[in-house]
């Protein structure tokens, strides 16, 4: 099991989304300095983290007056697979190997992401936390997507980029459990002694 933003997919995309591209945005629409937007963003970005609204485009889109999810598409050139990945993917189909992605994307950006780089080939199944009411980080998702996939939590390993994540799998029982250790090309790789480490998903063999 893959997650899809910063493990399969380059986190830049998102970073500049959210980090740059709407703080810029939402500045013009308020006739505010930047770098005010930028910290009204941030406290309203924390409070909703690692709950399923953090990922909702259309959530944000309501709480800020921006259409957050063209803005997504405005910027949809700078979507692309992180160092390996794609040939990751490959691999994997060609060895009949069952992968599944899990992530806590949007549907309206997994449909963009698709478009992009037509990622959903490679995938056996795609499940969104948005179909469960649940984000990652929440118990009640890992025991609604093992209803769905049947998932055995002993020889199954997920990948992820985010340590909050990777608790919750860790609680849930799953025993395999590797982090990406940069998920954003544009900014160097954190090592973690957490949880075991890999830069890039090709180095699973």
């Amino acid at each position: 099991m893959l997650d899809m933003d910063g493990t399969v997919l380059d986190l830049a995309y998102d970073n500049y989304i959210w980090l740059e591209h709407i703080p810029r945005q939402y500045a013009f629409e308020n006739d505010i300095p930047y770098e005010n937007a930028c910290q009204i963003l941030a406290d309203k970005f924390a409070l909703a983290q690692g709950h399923l609204r953090w990922y909702c485009l259309d959530y944000w889109s309501e709480q800020l007056g921006i259409d957050v999810i063209q803005m997504h598409y405005d910027v949809s050139h700078r979507i692309d697979y992180l160092p390996g990945a794609l040939e990751f993917l490959k691999r994997a189909y060609s060895n009949k190997v069952r992968v599944l992605l899990v992530t806590n994307s949007h549907r309206e950006t997994l449909k963009l992401k698709d478009a992009v780089t037509g990622l959903g080939d490679y995938f056996d199944g795609i499940y969104s936390s948005h179909d469960y009411g649940y984000a990652k980080e929440n118990q009640h998702f890992w025991g609604a997507l093992q209803e769905d996939v049947n998932f055995d939590l002993d020889t199954t390993l997920f990948v992820d980029d985010s340590s909050y994540v990777l608790r919750s799998a860790e609680k849930y029982g799953i025993e395999m459990l590797l982090k990406v250790t940069q998920p954003d090309t544009r900014v160097e790789e954190k090592n973690s002694s957490e949880f075991e480490g890999i830069k890039s998903v090709s180095e699973i063999s």
